[in-house]
């Protein structure tokens, strides 16, 4: 019986042809193509045995479908279920429970709510005004305001002082924002994390925001370190796919963001040389999960967070 792995995708143009090509080209007894939906039944039995989720931040149909699906047995990657988990400040105080080196981090009350909170009667148990000194004695300055469940550098301030740190918090509206120290660092890596297994730390720039291939950018020991915590990380968090970025201070990479549960995986962004990899452990991995099934529902044991470690 051909075994069946689905793919949901958004614009992304150059990896998803490419990972289909690579695991129909495999004659491993998977084939993978494109997920097509209108609409779900409660009853409704899914034909696939891996499903591979790009977009179902931005299309929340595609959110309850997927949950759906593992309740039908569908090895789901990222896990629905776990993905709500995500959010900037959790992933520090996980980090703070791993034993992983993380900025300095606090979340902020909303600047803004939504129009039936009546300030005076539905938030009184928020300490008003904000006590700023004391939020910036803690993270210091320079620091860095975030989305807490932003991504691709949108709304992301570097804070000089108290006054840019106010100014740019009071344009934050509805949004829960993060505050974190800023790390002044030395070196940058990015990592793309799959299957809980493989991990590939690639030396990149942030400001330029581009990967830069050059294979002997880490030592032995920062090598090992990295790819230990990225895996810690994704294995707590239960993330067959994902990106993690360290920035190096002193010796110590610090843990900037590690919650990215579909990556950028796009030929011109990765280079063609990470690229492949990218598309090569993919297939890997989808091919591996659809011959080898494992009860994805067992993941979801919030205990196995603080470990780091889902045996």
């Amino acid at each position: 019986m051909t075994l069946k792995v689905g793919l949901l995708v958004g614009r992304e143009w150059s990896f998803p042809p490419k990972f289909i090509e690579e695991v129909n080209g495999r004659d491993a007894g998977v084939v993978a193509e494109y997920v097509k939906l209108g609409g779900t039944r409660m009853d409704e039995l899914v034909e696939y045995a891996v499903i591979i989720d790009r977009i179902s931040h931005e299309v929340p149909y595609y959110r309850s479908f997927l949950k759906h699906a593992m309740l039908q047995g569908v090895a789901v990657v990222n896990n629905p279920f776990m993905w709500t988990a995500d959010d900037k400040f959790f992933g520090a105080a996980l980090c703070e429970k791993l034993g992983i080196a993380s900025p300095k981090t606090m979340v902020l009350p909303n600047k803004s709510y939504v129009p039936g909170i009546v300030h005076d009667e539905s938030l009184r148990n928020l300490e008003y005004p904000m006590n700023w000194e004391r939020i910036v004695d803690y993270v210091g300055m320079p620091c860095v305001l975030k989305d807490a469940h932003g991504g691709g550098w949108k709304d992301v301030f570097v804070c000089h002082n108290l006054d840019e740190l106010v100014y740019y918090y009071d344009h934050t509206g509805l949004r829960t924002m993060v505050l974190q120290e800023f790390i002044e660092w030395e070196h940058y890596v990015r990592c793309l994390c799959i299957g809980q297994t493989d991990v590939l730390p690639m030396k990149y720039d942030p400001h330029e925001r581009r990967y830069l291939v050059e294979h002997e950018h880490l030592s032995s020991e920062m090598g090992e370190r990295i790819v230990g915590d990225s895996l810690k990380l994704v294995r707590a968090l239960g993330y067959d796919m994902n990106s993690a970025e360290w920035a190096i201070r002193d010796g110590v990479p610090y843990a900037i963001d590690f919650m990215n549960p579909a990556p950028d995986m796009d030929v011109n962004s990765l280079t063609p040389f990470y690229f492949d990899w990218a598309v090569t452990h993919m297939a890997d991995m989808a091919i591996r999960l659809a011959q080898s099934p494992r009860v994805q529902r067992d993941a979801i044991r919030w205990d196995e967070l603080f470990t780091g470690t889902r045996e």
